[in-house]
């Protein structure tokens, strides 16, 4: 299986795709202001759950705003808790956000 990590910015999200299948396999919602960017909501299909797709989501959206140069703001309860493991991220990190729960 390989996934695929695109930005749809039409649908203000970033798309997982299965490149076998061209299912959508997961996506992680997003709001951007600026320079400041808020992720809001992680789904994987449970098909694809526990494969690994949420973290491949997580680490493309954190590389593609460390390259453009973005503020991330991590209200996602699951990349919240994906940046605890993360730390190489926390320099483009908003902090002292509360998660949501």
């Amino acid at each position: 299986m390989s996934i695929d990590v695109t930005d749809a910015p039409g649908r203000e999200r970033f798309e997982a795709r299965d490149s076998a299948e061209q299912a959508v396999a997961g996506f992680m919602t997003y709001q951007l202001t600026g320079n400041v960017i808020v992720f809001t909501h992680t789904e994987v299909s449970p098909a694809y759950e526990g494969q690994g797709v949420g973290s491949k989501l997580a680490r493309t959206v954190m590389d593609d705003s460390r390259a453009k140069g973005r503020t991330v703001v991590p209200m996602c309860p699951f990349l919240a808790g994906w940046l605890e493991k993360h730390p190489e991220y926390g320099d483009i990190t908003a902090h002292g956000t509360k998660r949501i729960k």
